[in-house]
């Protein structure tokens, strides 16, 4: 199987359509043993699914060393490697030039490699938004230049940071999430003036942080109550009809137009498979359309996230 791949902007880096978020490795939704994340890893490189994006935050740095011990020895060129910095522990933010720059050589050694082809401020929106232009977006350029990283980009969950940011200074790519899901699709209205940047575009947690799905989402996530029942209720119908509720939610993500990649949690061999299966492009269009009348109260609702000048 391989999976058909996008150009990720202007970066002259190919991805697949369906990337591998990593967050999973590190226990954010839950314990993984290593040698499943092991299988689920190399399962994911066979089917084509080849674009592995982590950070130092997710596990406390447990994401990366799991993804470094499952990539050892795979040849470099066979994947795709995007990692962050500025977030860190329980919630650090920290992105001083001077602390981006040693990050990076600590995620190189927790990888297992000697470059990174992205590397992205981890949700900037809890950092001045003028200092991520005056100070961290230099040093990541820097870094750009010294072979260390091959592109460089931004990620956040308010919309309005992007526009805020890319008014200032160049960057190579924007990852935003739970922004084209079920419950909301503000995304789209966004594509059109990034792609007039020539930044690349990428789609993180089409199903909401786990609210999309049949397991249901983790103790910390920021979703009201009102929002859980009615995705519970969600799952409930999708489970009487035959289906799954996760897998409606990622053919909805894959379907808009402009996005290079959209990164799902892999928690297991499984879950990949499921994941891949949701390529199907049969999409049920009625049973979408009586999801969406459930969770209708709660279309494009947003929840507070950073600083209170960047919501």
């Amino acid at each position: 199987m391989s999976l058909p791949t996008r150009p990720l902007g202007n970066t002259g880096i190919t991805v697949p359509i369906l990337g591998f978020g990593a967050a999973t490795l590190g226990g954010s939704y839950g314990p993984m043993a290593l040698g499943e994340a092991e299988r689920a890893v190399h399962a994911a490189l066979a089917a084509g699914m080849n674009f592995f994006d982590t950070s130092p935050y997710y596990g406390r740095t447990e994401s990366e060393r799991a993804l470094g011990h499952c990539l050892r020895g795979i040849d470099r060129n066979r994947y795709v490697l995007a990692t962050k910095v500025g977030r860190y522990g329980d919630n650090e933010f920290d992105f001083t030039a001077a602390r981006v720059t040693a990050s990076v050589d600590e995620s190189l050694a927790r990888l297992g490699t000697d470059h990174l082809d992205l590397l992205q401020c981890h949700d900037i929106e809890f950092w001045p938004l003028q200092r991520i232009v005056d100070e961290t977006l230099p040093a990541l350029q820097r870094l750009k230049q010294s072979g260390k990283v091959r592109a460089i980009g931004i990620t956040g969950y308010p919309l309005k940071i992007f526009r805020t940011v890319l008014a200032q200074a160049k960057v190579d790519v924007i990852l935003s999430y739970c922004h084209h899901t079920l419950l909301d699709q503000t995304l789209a209205q966004e594509v059109p003036w990034l792609q007039q940047q020539g930044v690349g575009i990428l789609n993180a947690s089409p199903l909401s942080m786990g609210l999309l799905s049949s397991k249901g989402p983790p103790p910390w996530h920021p979703a009201p109550d009102g929002m859980r029942a009615a995705c519970r209720a969600a799952v409930a119908l999708c489970a009487e009809q035959g289906n799954d509720l996760g897998r409606l939610a990622l053919q909805l993500a894959l379907t808009l137009p402009g996005v290079a990649s959209t990164f799902v949690g892999i928690g297991s061999v499984a879950e990949l498979e499921r994941n891949l299966a949701a390529l199907d492009p049969l999409l049920d269009g009625e049973l979408l359309d009586q999801v969406c009348t459930i969770i209708q109260p709660w279309h494009n609702h947003t929840w507070s996230s950073g600083l209170p000048a960047n919501q």
